[in-house]
């Protein structure tokens, strides 16, 4: 049977009545079992990355569907892999339930449509090289339920990230990531554990995706975009530890050339 982990009242009462250090200390030691929780759906993520990783490839691309706050972690996720990767942005998309307007105000009843999200993804042509992600604290909203219906019936690959076990969503879904984190500070509030959860489990897909991908060399974001003065210096100083040039030297050579990995690999066979 489902049970709504994510509903159930939470370990703590009466929080109006505590002090302000004794709400934060309650809600950080909540916060110490996610990392836990994520920890214990490690083979999942890896599973799907993989599937990613090979999709990617071949010219596919990443899809995070959600509503309310776990929409708007798949759209964050997204827009950091340009900057971040310097990927364009067709490659991970993020839809939320409601579209933009939904990024800063709730719009009513959007994420109860279950043929909307699927809709959207047919505007982007999608197709088998494709991965559909679903994100849903609750693991019960009609709009990622559909979109994962659908793409599963069509053959793409298909993941689902909820906070509740045996899902609705995951059910709908090839491959099921559950960070079990258990009832919320405040009684519902999924902003908080299971939002800390979703945004832990994104950043582990993208960013292994993107150094699978040779996003990354070493340890460092060599395909940057240079959008302003912080990543600008961040990336001639790489410059300088690979190459021994003089900060102006790296410096100009980074802006001529727009990326770290473009610099360095021009610069050595010059020098050739």
């Amino acid at each position: 049977m489902f049970i709504k982990i994510t509903e159930q009242p939470s370990l703590y009462d009466n929080l109006e009545k505590k002090s302000v250090l004794e709400i934060l200390t309650e809600i950080n030691q909540e916060d110490q079992k996610v990392a836990l929780a994520v920890q214990k759906t490690i083979p999942e993520i890896e599973k799907l990355v993989e599937g990613i990783v090979q999709r990617m490839r071949k010219g596919g691309r990443l899809f995070y569907i959600g509503a309310g706050t776990s929409g708007r972690l798949g759209v964050l996720d997204a827009s950091e892999i340009p900057p971040t990767y310097g990927m364009p942005n067709t490659y991970v998309i993020g839809l939320i339930a409601g579209g933009d307007t939904a990024l800063r105000n709730p719009v009513e009843a959007a994420e109860d449509d279950l043929d909307k999200a699927w809709e959207e993804l047919m505007e982007y042509k999608i197709n088998h090289n494709d991965t559909v992600v679903g994100i849903a604290a609750s693991g019960t909203t009609p709009y990622v339920i559909g979109a994962l219906r659908k793409a599963r019936e069509k053959g793409i690959l298909t993941g689902a990230i909820s906070c509740n076990p045996d899902s609705p969503v995951a059910a709908e879904a090839e491959i099921k990531i559950e960070p079990i984190v258990g009832p919320e500070y405040v009684t519902g509030s999924t902003r908080m554990k299971s939002g800390t959860a979703q945004k832990l489990v994104l950043n582990m897909i993208t960013t292994s995706t993107m150094i699978k991908l040779g996003r990354v060399k070493g340890n460092r974001m060599v395909n940057m975009q240079l959008t302003n003065q912080k990543l600008v210096d961040r990336g001639t100083r790489m410059i300088i530890d690979e190459l021994g040039l003089s900060y102006e030297q790296a410096k100009n050579l980074l802006l001529l050339h727009g990326s770290v990995k473009k610099a360095i690999e021009t610069y050595r066979h010059q020098q050739i």
